[in-house]
């Protein structure tokens, strides 16, 4: 900082010089907020936009790997795909799933009905990770409606 420490005759202050330096560190400072509320924010954007996309007659382009669908019905009844898994087979149904040729495993979509207790739920989805499943999708109705 820059102080004008001349005095004058008069005993009246003179006027000041102007200051030739920038203090940049509270720019900086909000710059690096802003830096990290972007790297945070960035990605949540970028997904569950709703879009209409236009039709096109190109054939799709195959970037994903296969999905399995998991559905617990209001009987807390589990199926995989259309078959009803039998109780307490379900760790077996899973191991049987294939899980690729290049090590990429499927996604899982996993849509449980609300009527169903929470704790089946977390017992699904806990069976879920521990069969080595870690990209599961939850789906729901989109009503936007608070129960």
């Amino acid at each position: 900082m820059a102080m004008n420490l001349s005095s004058s005759r008069s005993g009246r202050r003179s006027r000041r010089a102007p200051m030739a330096e920038i203090n940049v560190t509270p720019f900086v400072d909000v710059m690096l907020v802003l830096l990290i509320i972007f790297m945070v924010t960035a990605p949540l954007l970028a997904v569950g936009v709703p879009i209409e996309l236009p039709d096109s007659r190109a054939n799709p382009v195959d970037q994903t790997p296969e999905q399995i669908t998991i559905s617990v019905d209001g009987d807390g009844i589990i199926y995989i795909e259309d078959e009803a898994v039998p109780v307490g087979g379900f760790p077996d149904a899973l191991a049987q799933i294939d899980r690729g040729a290049d090590g990429q495993q499927p996604i899982i979509v996993f849509r449980g009905d609300r009527a169903v207790d929470y704790g089946r739920t977390m017992a699904v989805l806990g069976e879920l990770n521990r069969a080595g499943f870690n990209s599961i999708s939850l789906v729901t109705s989109g009503s936007g409606t608070e129960p």
